[in-house]
């Protein structure tokens, strides 16, 4: 039910890098994004008795999308509780693919929290964004196709917010290929699971506004961190403005527009942030749901490096 996304080279990402890069477009995915694939796997195991109940979710965009799609395909309603600043486009396009869309609180924390105690009193099946096995392993599955189109990667390199795509990655490498080294990406903004990941004492952990809005949780699951520990090679963080930077590189250069969690993955190859020389580079680019009408402030956000002309 979800695509096949290509893996494509950036010639000038190679010759930034000075390596093989090969970019997994996840912004061309269903839906726009990764998020569909864990939605898709955890709801196709419903069983009858659990459709009955309708379903939750909790998203700050993405996987509500996701879980609306899945849902639809199954006959299931859908209710998300999404935070009132979710990007317009990814509000939209949830209640597009059929969901019921409530706005509630100003971040994802709270939109949870109000989904959850919806939940407690409907009793529908709440499907968490990524704190989940079968989730976990549906976004496994973006690894496992670029493992088979890309054989020769030593590193894949992934955005992380709560943490689901970036443990799903590594239990997939670790498992196949366990030389390939995995490496997570968080916006300096919002970088609970580097902490976590290097010991940092999470009081100084920074919990700002990202343009990277998709990966901006303040607290990552216990399922998926205790996986990226294991099994990540190193989770590192990249800045408002390279993020910035890298969608206006993505879209000038590649043509392609990507959101702002999809463009830290980017950000960590095109700033030379990678703590090691690779090969053969893996990027996930995870979304492309990007709302436009930001895209002055990205502009100017980008000029504090210099502009995408610069590279």
């Amino acid at each position: 039910m979800v695509h096949r996304t290509p893996c494509k080279q950036s010639n000038t990402l190679n010759s930034i890098a000075d390596s093989n890069v090969f970019l997994k477009l996840e912004n061309l995915q269903k839906t726009g994004s990764f998020k569909v694939r864990g939605a898709f796997n955890k709801i196709s195991q419903l069983s009858d008795e659990e459709c009955s109940r309708g379903i939750i979710a909790a998203s700050a965009g993405n996987h509500a999308q996701g879980v609306a799609l899945a849902g639809r395909e199954k006959g299931v309603p859908v209710t998300v509780y999404m935070p009132e600043t979710t990007p317009e486009a990814k509000v939209m396009a949830t209640r597009h693919y059929g969901a019921k869309v409530i706005l509630v609180g100003k971040n994802f924390e709270e939109a949870y929290a109000a989904s959850k105690k919806e939940q407690l009193f409907t009793g529908a099946v709440f499907v968490h964004p990524f704190d989940d096995l079968a989730i976990i392993e549906g976004q496994a599955t973006v690894a496992m196709e670029m493992l088979q189109q890309c054989p020769d990667l030593d590193t894949i390199v992934v955005p992380a917010g709560g943490g689901g795509l970036l443990a799903g990655t590594a239990i997939a490498v670790k498992l196949i290929r366990p030389s390939v080294r995995v490496i997570g990406v968080q916006a300096q903004s919002a970088s609970a699971i580097a902490s976590i990941f290097h010991g940092t004492n999470n009081s100084l952990v920074p919990f700002l506004p990202t343009i990277a809005e998709g990966i901006k949780v303040k607290e990552p699951g216990k399922l998926t961190t205790k996986i990226i520990k294991s099994y990540v090679d190193d989770v590192i963080t990249v800045t408002e403005q390279e993020i910035a930077s890298s969608i206006l590189f993505m879209l000038e250069r590649e043509k392609m527009l990507v959101e702002g969690a999809g463009a830290a993955s980017v950000a960590a190859v095109l700033h030379r942030r990678l703590p090691f020389y690779s090969s053969n580079i893996g990027i996930i680019v995870s979304g492309g749901n990007f709302d436009i009408g930001k895209l002055a402030a990205c502009r100017k956000t980008a000029t504090e490096l210099g502009t995408p002309s610069s590279f």
